[in-house]
C-alpha cells in the first residue's frame, strides 16, 4: 500500500475535509471524474476542467497547455471551445 503522503486521492480527500469552505461549497469527486484502468485511477478531462488548473502529475487527460506544468491554466479542451 502506498504511504498516504504520496497518495494524491488521499491528499484531495484531506483538502476537501479540511477546507475552510462550508461543506456544501466544497468541491467533491463525481462518478464521472475518474475511471479505473489497469489498476490505476485515471482522472477525466471534465474533472481537470472543473478543478481549473494543471496539477503537474502528468495526467493522461490534462487539458492545459503547456502540458504537465503545475498551476498552468491555459485550457486547450475541445469542449471549452464549443
Amino acid at each position: 500500500m502506498m504511504p498516504t503522503q504520496f497518495d494524491w486521492i488521499y491528499k484531495l480527500y484531506v483538502e476537501q475535509v479540511t477546507s475552510k469552505l462550508p461543506i456544501d461549497q466544497r468541491p467533491k469527486l463525481q462518478p464521472t471524474d475518474f475511471h479505473y484502468e489497469n489498476g490505476f485511477i485515471v482522472m477525466t478531462e471534465q474533472y481537470h476542467l472543473r478543478r481549473g488548473y494543471c496539477c503537474g502529475n502528468k495526467c493522461r487527460h490534462c487539458p492545459y497547455e503547456p502540458k504537465h506544468e503545475k498551476e498552468t491554466t491555459t485550457n486547450t479542451s475541445y469542449e471549452s471551445k464549443n
